[in-house]
Order: structure tokens, then sequence, then C-alpha cells
């Protein structure tokens, strides 16, 4: 074994290791001796005298001062990043898988790329208002708004569990932005073209979003044992969504919140037109889908589907504006027109919150007159009711 050497000074000492390398103790204030140790608590040796040295002056000068402190003593936690918090905050969230990638697309372009390296305290409301500021030329409102949502949530649960005082998020109506189209709902006169110019399995489909306002996805996924045709209900309890992560693929899940899983009235002059559906349109058997995969009847139709049949149809109604979804609009605002309360479109609509359902009421407030004067129209026979022109259409087919 080689020789230790030591090494007196005026404050510590030093020893050469056998390794070459040279070690340092000290007594501290507190009377109790010490070897050098890096900021972590890991024993520090040097490559050579002059360096230990110049280790011990800065111990000494630290305990003149008053900073020095015991590296025997509880440190403290390192500061949480952002990027750090938000992997592990959004494993937490009951998301659906829609919602889990958006949020991950947010983080991904938007937030980590400026907060991901920064301690939590560190974010400032003024850092915050720069970095909202400059997405204007990153992205649309839409998303821009989004993306300071999802920091200002991040932030308040960071709040909640005490890693910072304050949430750094103030900008007023930054996590709102203006619809970026404006929904013009089908008039009365419209969708009954539109619906009359639709192929015959696809008929349905159009009507129970506009009627009963319901989504694509709750659709594509209704089957024989969700329709109640005695009591003209639909039971919605489940939906099915195509995760951007896998295309082609399908995945049927519950709604998002216990208000998606509702029981929807059929209006009845449309009750007619279910049952046919049911026996023209629909497989045997409770499982069976209302409004299968062309090619494959144990399939959910996908989107591209339908959009293959229900494009030429909104021009055939002079409505190329009109998207599947603004149909769904439609019913909304033609329930709100009928007088219905805003609990009721919220339980209709599969809302919990009433912010949404609070958008047909104010669009029922602006459509009255001219949804009054289509059902004039209706009731004066100058539209062609949808049984009648579901009739001619068959007498068109079989001549």
């Amino acid at each position: 074994m080689a020789r230790k050497s030591k090494g007196r000074r005026y404050f510590g000492s030093t020893r050469v290791l056998p390794s070459g390398r040279v070690q340092v103790r000290y007594t501290g204030p507190d009377g109790c001796s010490y070897t050098g140790r890096t900021a972590e608590g890991r024993p520090l040796t040097f490559d050579g005298m002059e360096r230990a040295d110049a280790y011990l002056s800065r111990v000494h000068a630290d305990i003149q001062a008053g900073r020095w402190v015991s590296p025997d003593a509880p440190r403290p936690a390192a500061p949480k990043l952002l990027g750090e918090y938000a992997a592990t905050w959004l494993p937490g969230r009951d998301l659906g898988d829609l919602t889990r990638e958006q949020y991950e697309g947010l983080l991904r372009d938007f937030i980590l790329p400026t907060f991901g390296a920064v301690a939590l305290a560190a974010i400032t409301p003024t850092a915050v208002r720069e970095w909202h500021t400059g997405l204007t030329s990153q992205t649309g409102p839409t998303r821009r708004a989004h993306a300071y949502s999802l920091l200002r949530t991040i932030m308040n649960t960071a709040v909640e569990d005490e890693e910072i005082q304050a949430n750094p998020c103030r900008v007023r109506g930054a996590g709102q932005s203006k619809r970026a189209r404006d929904v013009r709902p089908a008039s009365l006169a419209e969708l009954e073209t539109l619906v009359s110019s639709l192929p015959g399995r696809y008929r349905l489909m159009a009507l129970l979003a506009a009627w009963c306002a319901l989504r694509f996805g709750e659709l594509a996924e209704l089957r024989r044992s969700d329709v109640d045709v005695k009591a003209g209900v639909i039971r919605v309890r489940r939906g099915v969504v195509r995760p951007r992560k896998a295309p082609g693929q399908r995945k049927v899940k519950g709604p998002k919140s216990d208000a998606g899983k509702r029981d929807v009235n059929i209006p009845p002059h449309l009750m007619p037109l279910v049952a046919d559906h049911l026996i023209e349109h629909t497989e045997r058997g409770r499982d069976a889908l209302l409004f299968p995969s062309a090619t494959d009847p144990g399939r959910q139709m996908a989107p591209s589907t339908l959009y293959a049949v229900f494009f030429p149809a909104r021009e055939k109604a002079g409505r190329p504006d009109l998207n599947f979804h603004d149909l769904r609009h439609t019913g909304a605002t033609l329930a709100a027109v009928s007088g219905a309360t805003l609990k009721e479109l919220m339980s209709r609509l599969g809302h919990s919150t009433p912010a949404a359902a609070m958008i047909y009421q104010h669009a029922a407030a602006d459509r009255d007159k001219v949804i009054a004067e289509a059902l004039s129209k209706l009731a004066a026979g100058s539209v062609t009711p949808i049984s009648r022109a579901r009739s001619a259409k068959r007498q068109e087919d079989t001549a």
C-alpha cells in the first residue's frame, strides 16, 4: 500500500491518497470533522495540492462569513422544471384518447420549447404574456387559446400541489378564441333537400344528426339494441373514435362525462323511417350496427365513407359550407327554438356544463324568424315532407 502523506496548514489538512489524488479534511464551526464533498454530497478529491488548498480557502471564507452549511444537513430539492412536472401531470389526468393526443401535441409544439427547461417558480406573468404574444406567428387563434388554457391548467395544479405560490397565467381572455367559422344551421327546406339527395342507407343518419343532435361518433356506434322503437328512444351509451396515432383503427368508448350517457327521444315523424331503416339496412342481432362500414357490416362506418355521399348532397341543397357536425348544431338550435330550457338542452345534447348549450339558445334567438317561416312553408305544403320524398324516391328506383 502506498504511503499516505499528510500536510498541515492554517485551516484544515490534506493527504495524498494511493491513487495520487489529494483529499482534504477540516473542522467545522460545529466542532465536527469533515472531508471534502461535492454539492451533491459525494466524496471530493483533487488532482493537486493547489486546487485542494483553494477549496479549503473557500470553505474557510464561508465559515468566516456565516455562509457555511454542514454537508450532513438536508439539502433542499432542486427546483422542479415545467417539463418534469408536465411529464407527471399528463399521465395522471383522466382524459379521452383524442384529448390526450391534443394535449401532447400542444405541449410538444408550443409549451415545452419555451418553458420545458424553466423552473416552475421562475415562470413569471411577463414571460407568459410574451410567450402568448409570440404564438400569434406560430399558429391560429384556436390552437393558441388551447395552448394557453393547457399551460394555465398545469400551473393551477402546481399551485394546488404547493409547487408555486400563484399562477403566472394572467392574460385576460387568452383561453378563449373566436369561432373560426360561423355555423349557419340548415333550414328545414335545405335539410329536406339534403336528406332526399342521400342514398337510402345514409338518410336516417343525417336525420338523427339533425333532429336528435347526435355526433358522428355516437351515430357510427349505434346498435339495434340502442334503439327502443316502442318508446321512440335512442340510448346513447358509447361512441367510436379514430386515434390519430393509429390511422384506420377504431376505438369504442363511453362519453367524456356522465352527461353524455343519455336517452334521446326521437321526434315522432321520424319513427316510420327508423323502422324502415332497421328492416332494410340493419343486420339481424342486438349488436348489429345501424350505420356500418359499406364493406364490412361488423365495423363502424368511416367518416370518409359518409363524406363521399354527404358532400354532393349538400351541394344539391345549396349549402356547400355545411359540415356533417353542423347538423347537430341545426338540431340543437331547433330544440332551443321549440322552447327547450337550458337544462333540457344540456340533457338532450349530452353537455355537462351550461356554456355550450347557451350557444344554441343565443342562436335560437337569431334564427327564430327564419325557422318560423320555414315551418309555415312546411305546413303549407311548399316543402316536400321527408316521408313523401322517400316514397317518391322509392318509386323512381323501381321505375
